[in-house]
């Protein structure tokens, strides 16, 4: 693990590292901010995931999110949002390919050699970060994202409710079997037969949940992708009685980073709540 960055920031360290990934099968970047409090004691840690198009980079550069997460002692882990390299497949279009690997693990050629993305934030980015990071207690870890970030984090914290304390999702694609996006990259990864692509819709994981996690989705009433990509309607009509799921909408908010900035830090909050306990 090759450390490229690290500057001061609210009295912690935002950092960012490159290593070789085995699940990837190529070199992959991810930022990781250390609050102050990591200099004396391990730190709970809160994944952030990326949407289309992003990297590690966007979300530490643009959603202010160090000032209260050094406040409350949280570390922020930035993975990137798919395998790169030369040699990785690709797509012409911005939603499938690099910078679109939908957190899946790929099942389909060309893509499964290196879209493994769900595997390698489920399992090889924490296992490596319990070598070599040692100020991180990863025995409390919550996640969050945005867009095909947020269902990334919707995905995984519903199918890891014992490795997750809490979900959070700006703008999240609810119900990717139902919509162009992910009908689209599902189709490219996972394969035609639709039946394989359920394990990866929130709304169909979240109607058959066995075991509650706290969930909050904030979605901005101005977003252009409100109606035919993200469908939150459909997350919350498949919540079961009484899921600890809170949905809240936001007159004149977009799908920018200026939504997310505005909100992040009710988000991080939020985690606290289940983090530091």
């Amino acid at each position: 693990m090759e450390k490229v960055a690290d500057v001061q920031c609210f009295g912690g360290q935002q950092q960012r590292f490159k290593h070789v990934s085995l699940v990837l099968n190529c070199d992959m970047h991810f930022s990781l901010f250390l609050p102050p409090q990591a200099k004396n004691a391990k730190v709970p840690v809160l994944v952030w995931l990326s949407g289309l198009t992003c990297t590690d980079e966007n979300f530490v550069t643009k959603a202010g999110a160090q000032r209260v997460a050094a406040e409350l002692g949280i570390a922020l882990l930035a993975p990137d949002t798919s395998p790169r390299g030369e040699g990785v497949a690709d797509d012409e279009a911005y939603d499938a390919g690099m910078g679109a690997g939908f957190y899946v693990n790929a099942t389909q050629a060309p893509w499964a050699e290196h879209y493994q993305m769900y595997d390698y934030i489920v399992q090889e980015l924490p296992a490596l970060l319990a070598r070599e990071v040692q100020a991180l207690d990863l025995k409390r870890m919550s996640i969050m994202g945005h867009s095909m970030g947020g269902h990334g984090a919707l995905v995984i914290g519903l199918r890891n409710v014992d490795t997750y304390q809490s979900i959070s999702a700006f703008a999240p694609i609810c119900a990717p079997s139902q919509c162009p996006w992910g009908e689209k990259t599902l189709g490219y990864y996972l394969g035609q037969d639709r039946s394989t692509w359920q394990d990866y819709d929130a709304s169909v994981l979240l109607a058959s949940a066995k075991k509650s996690i706290p969930i909050r989705v904030d979605q901005g009433l101005a977003d252009n992708f409100l109606t035919t990509q993200l469908m939150p309607e459909k997350l919350i009509a498949a919540a079961p009685q009484n899921y600890p799921l809170q949905v809240l909408q936001h007159k004149g908010y977009d799908h920018s980073y200026f939504f997310i900035a505005s909100f992040i830090e009710a988000h991080i909050r939020f985690h606290a709540e289940f983090l530091n306990q």
